[in-house]
Parts: structure tokens; C-alpha cells; sequence
């Protein structure tokens, strides 16, 4: 493994672990089922803290066999879960300026 492999496998590891940390105490402390924001923020913190995991794992796994396969899929799935999260939170903000208008 390379230093940049390594560096890059670690601080994967770290915003996974930060994603992680904030889906726990957001679950223990706040309401979040009950707001769309709640739910936004929760879907978002869990799918960056994913994308964090996937490259963890798919280094140690390497990038060659069917377990590669699985996670590259893993990964599509997770990038378009975040790409509709940023359409879901550019309409949230559409909608709370308008409100201020």
C-alpha cells in the first residue's frame, strides 16, 4: 500500500467515523423523524459517512474479484442517493426564501 493509499484509507476512516458519531448522537439526541430537515440531514450524514466506509473497505479489499463488484455498486448507489439529497436540499432552500419574500 502506498502513502497515499494510506493517508487517503485513513482519513476515509475518520469521516466515517464523524458521520458515524453524528448519526448516533443525533438519534439519541433530537427529534430529527419528525422534520423533513431531520430526515435530510440524517440520510445525508449516514450516505457521507457510506462513501467514507467504501473506500476503507475497497482498499483493503483491493479493486479486483466480485466483493470489488458489490461495493462499486454499493458506491453508484450511495453517490446517487447524495446526488438526490443536494436536489432535495436546493428545493429546501428555494422554498425557505421564498418564504422570507
Amino acid at each position: 500500500m502506498s502513502v497515499a493509499e494510506l493517508i487517503n484509507m485513513i482519513v476515509s476512516a475518520l469521516v466515517a467515523a464523524a458521520s458515524l458519531t453524528f448519526v448516533v448522537v443525533y438519534q439519541v439526541k433530537a427529534p430529527w423523524r419528525s422534520t423533513p430537515m431531520g430526515w435530510h440531514l440524517m440520510a445525508f450524514a449516514a450516505s457521507i459517512g457510506g462513501l467514507g466506509l467504501y473506500t476503507v473497505v475497497i482498499t483493503l479489499v483491493g479493486t479486483d474479484g466480485p466483493a470489488a463488484e458489490v461495493l462499486r455498486i454499493v458506491r453508484s448507489v450511495l453517490l446517487l442517493v447524495l446526488a438526490v439529497l443536494m436536489v432535495q436540499r436546493t428545493v429546501m432552500v428555494i422554498r425557505a426564501q421564498r418564504r422570507r419574500e
